[in-house]
């Protein structure tokens, strides 16, 4: 289930990717099989192992065309272990809403993308979020958990002041946004109740089937209701002068 539209935000054979804060890897997958040289960064050890063993599974499948890289490792957003200008494509998502300090994030992403080059940026979208925030203490109030809820001018004006040129923004996920308020209505951590094991099933045959009706449903309540708020935005060039 990726949150990035590769659509709006092309990726091209080569492209050197960094995913930062990778999580279980979904988006580095994407990248890896669209030819890209990735590294997927996070500061969670055990999932860095879990990505690093699926890149293997991979390229032992043939997946991956040639050419293309995959490197999983830990490490810390704030203080990436890499050059200035060392990658074409950044992304970014359902981790800013974590990080205290979230302007340092952005000026380290903002390092190590080279001039010209992409960010994704993804985070919970203010109103869904508003209401899990509503419904329930324990769904943000954890070791970890969601310190902030994002409005979309004001990541906008965070990724301007970080030196980044937005250019395109969308809204994803419609129908994972309920899943969500009945896990906050039931107990986060109460899997047994009927309408949260109904709607778990259902997603997961959307995810599997993809049918058609789902597709359109979500395409028409993104705008609505979708759980994520997703923002593209490019490095300038800097001025010849000062180049």
């Amino acid at each position: 289930m990726l949150t990035v539209d590769f659509t709006r935000f092309p990726l091209a054979a080569g492209d050197r990717v960094l995913d930062l804060g990778c999580g279980a890897g979904r988006h580095a997958f994407e990248c890896y099989r669209r030819g890209a040289q990735v590294v997927a960064l996070d500061r969670n050890g055990e999932e860095i192992r879990e990505v690093a063993k699926w890149f293997a599974a991979m390229k032992e499948a043939g997946e991956a065309p040639e050419g293309a890289t995959a490197t999983a490792m830990e490490g810390d957003a704030l203080n990436l272990p890499f050059p200035d200008d060392s990658f074409d494509v950044v992304i970014i998502s359902e981790v800013m809403e974590h990080i205290p300090d979230d302007k340092g994030v952005l000026a380290e992403m903002v390092r190590v993308l080279k001039p010209g080059g992409r960010i994704a940026i993804t985070v919970p979208r203010y109103g869904p979020e508003k209401i899990c925030w509503t419904l329930s203490d324990a769904y943000h109030e954890v070791e970890g958990g969601h310190i902030r809820i994002y409005k979309a001018d004001q990541l906008l004006a965070r990724i301007r002041e970080a030196g980044l040129k937005p250019y395109g923004t969308h809204h994803a996920h419609a129908l994972h946004s309920p899943y969500w308020w009945l896990k906050c209505a039931f107990g986060v951590d109460n899997d047994r109740a009927l309408p949260v094991r109904a709607y778990h099933k259902l997603l997961v045959w959307d995810i599997m089937k993809k049918p058609l009706a789902t597709r359109v449903a979500e395409q028409l309540l993104n705008p609505v209701v979708g759980k994520s708020f997703v923002a593209y935005a490019t490095k300038p060039h800097l001025p010849k002068a000062e180049a």
